[in-house]
């Protein structure tokens, strides 16, 4: 499963499945995020949100997995834009 997500390949999911196993203690891809450490700290209090910079605190291996994977399926869009996401071209656009 974790193969069909573009820009993930067989070393990604191989690392991804040897930290976390099965994933089931995460509940969203928004908590995977954060677990990796690509959110931005939450400094709220009093109902006001406040979000500063990204914590880079979590899997850096993973983290920079992750962000190579993606930055490679960005690149095709200009490269080879027939086989690249329409979803991706349009949001670069």
């Amino acid at each position: 499963l974790l193969q069909t997500i573009p820009g993930v390949g067989p070393v990604t999911m191989s690392a991804v499945a040897a930290t976390i196993g099965s994933g089931h203690q995460l509940r969203s891809g928004r908590e995977f995020a954060a677990w990796l450490g690509l959110t931005p700290r939450n400094h709220s209090s009093g109902g006001k949100e406040r979000l500063s910079k990204i914590t880079k605190m979590g899997d850096r291996y993973l983290r920079q997995l992750v962000v190579v994977g993606k930055a490679s399926r960005i690149r095709q869009v200009a490269s080879h834009p027939e086989r690249a996401d329409p979803w991706l071209a349009n949001l670069l656009q």
